[in-house]
């Protein structure tokens, strides 16, 4: 059970070590290229999406490093289903219809919330 929980939780860790830190500390310029989405809400809750990203990679994986509240684990994981959900809303009311990524990250943290039961 292990394994089946590094192989999803461990790349949908480092994805959203990587665009949190993005939305954390690039401005919108840099990021409307890759996200269209962000001049639609303010900077200071695009701050905040980005920390929570952050916050929920390191929830995904430390806890079952350190042996130290495990149950985090799917807790963290449950929180990112909940986050990809009102971002296929935020797509959805803006008119683009990308959410293939969305929806597949959704199925990752819901893979991962299963197997982080099995910890």
């Amino acid at each position: 059970m292990d394994i089946a929980y590094w192989t999803v939780a461990g790349p949908l860790a480092l994805f959203y070590l990587y665009a949190g830190t993005l939305k954390a500390i690039r401005s919108p310029e840099q990021l409307r290229p890759m996200m269209a989405w962000v001049d639609r809400i303010p900077v200071p809750a695009l701050r905040a999406l980005g920390t929570v990203e952050v916050l929920a990679a390191a929830g995904l994986v430390l806890p079952p490093l350190t042996g130290v509240a495990v149950p985090l684990a799917g807790a963290a994981a449950a929180g990112l289903v909940v986050l990809q959900a009102g971002a296929i809303a935020v797509h959805l009311t803006g008119g683009d219809r990308r959410i293939a990524l969305n929806i597949g990250l959704v199925a990752a943290a819901a893979a991962a919330v299963r197997l982080a039961a099995g910890l």
